[in-house]
C-alpha cells in the first residue's frame, strides 16, 4: 500500500513542491489549502486529494483530516508547511499582527498535530515534519516575532519528540534558509509606523542592505527542498533536524563556531551598520 503524507499550505512554494515531488514517488498526497477551488494543476494528478485547511480553523482540520483518512484509509506523514512572516519594527507592530503570526506558525501547528495525533497513536506510527527556518537557530534584525515563532518550533518539537517517541511517533525538523519563492510577496507583512521616526534611518539602512544582500538567483529553489523534506521522511533514522539549502548550511555553521559577540559582529559587517 502506498504511503500517505498531509501537507499544509501546498497551495505554492515548499508546499507544492513538496506535494508534487511526493505524488511523483508515488505517494498519496492530501494537499491542502484555504481555496482549493483555486488549485488546478494539483487537481489533474492521480492519488492527489485537494482539501481545504486554514490552520486557524479548527473545523477545516478535523474535515481535512478525516477527509484525507477515508481516502487513503491512513495517514503515514504530516508536514506542518503553512506560515507567514511578520517584519518589521517591534513598536510598530499591531497586536492583532502579533496574535496572527502566532496563531498560524504556532498555535496552528500545535492544532494540526493534536487533532492528528488519534490516528496517529491508533496506528502506533506517523511522522510530523515541521517547517522551521534557518531563523529558528539564529535571528536577523527586524523579525523578532516571526524568529520567536520559529524558535517556538524548534523547542516544541524537540521535546514532543520523547513523548511520541513513546507511541512510536516521530518529530522531524526541516530548516530551510532562503527560498526563491513567493514568501515575500504572499506571506510577508511589513509593518513600520515612520512616525516612530527614531528607527528610520535604521530600517532603510538595513532594508537596502538586506536587498543587496539576498538575491534570489542564490537562493535555494522551493523543489531543493522538498528533496530535503523527502529524504527526512524515509531516510528511516531518527535524525531531529535537516538543514536545507546551502546558505543554511554556511550560516549555521558560522553560527556554531560564534560567539555572539562574534556573530553580532559578522552582521554588522554584512549588512553595514
Amino acid at each position: 500500500m502506498n504511503k500517505t503524507i498531509l501537507i499544509t499550505g501546498s497551495s505554492t512554494g515548499i508546499g507544492r513542491a513538496t506535494a508534487l515531488k511526493f505524488q511523483k514517488e508515488g505517494w498519496n498526497v492530501i494537499a491542502t489549502m484555504r481555496s482549493p477551488e483555486k488549485e488546478e494543476e494539483l487537481q489533474k494528478l492521480d492519488n492527489v486529494l485537494l482539501s481545504r485547511l486554514d490552520v486557524l480553523d479548527l473545523d477545516s482540520i478535523e474535515s481535512a483530516l478525516a477527509e484525507g483518512i477515508a481516502r487513503f484509509g491512513k495517514i503515514d506523514v504530516v508536514l506542518n508547511n503553512a506560515g507567514y512572516g511578520l517584519m518589521g519594527t517591534f513598536e510598530s507592530a499591531r497586536r492583532e499582527s502579533i496574535i496572527r503570526q502566532f496563531g498560524v506558525n504556532v498555535q496552528g501547528l500545535f492544532d494540526v498535530t493534536q487533532k492528528t495525533l488519534p490516528h496517529f497513536r491508533a496506528n502506533k506510527s506517523g511522522m510530523f515534519i515541521n517547517i522551521s527556518s534557518v531563523g529558528g537557530r539564529m535571528t536577523f534584525p527586524m523579525m523578532p516575532l516571526y524568529h520567536s515563532t520559529k524558535w517556538a518550533v524548534e523547542g516544541f518539537s524537540e521535546s514532543l519528540r520523547w513523548e511520541l517517541s513513546q507511541i512510536g511517533v516521530q518529530v522531524k525538523i526541516v530548516e530551510p534558509g532562503g527560498v526563491a519563492t513567493d514568501f515575500g510577496g504572499r506571506s510577508l507583512d511589513m509593518q513600520h509606523n515612520p512616525e516612530f521616526t527614531e528607527y528610520n534611518e535604521f530600517v532603510d539602512h538595513f532594508m537596502k542592505a538586506m536587498g543587496d544582500a539576498f538575491d534570489p538567483a542564490t537562493m535555494s529553489k522551493p523543489e531543493q527542498i522538498a528533496e530535503v523534506i523527502y529524504q527526512a521522511a524515509t531516510d528511516e533514522s531518527d535524525q531531529l533536524r535537516y538543514r536545507a539549502g546551502a546558505d543554511c548550511e554556511q550560516m549555521l555553521g558560522a553560527r556554531d563556531k560564534m560567539s555572539d559577540e562574534e556573530f553580532f559582529g559578522m552582521l554588522k559587517g554584512q549588512f553595514g551598520m
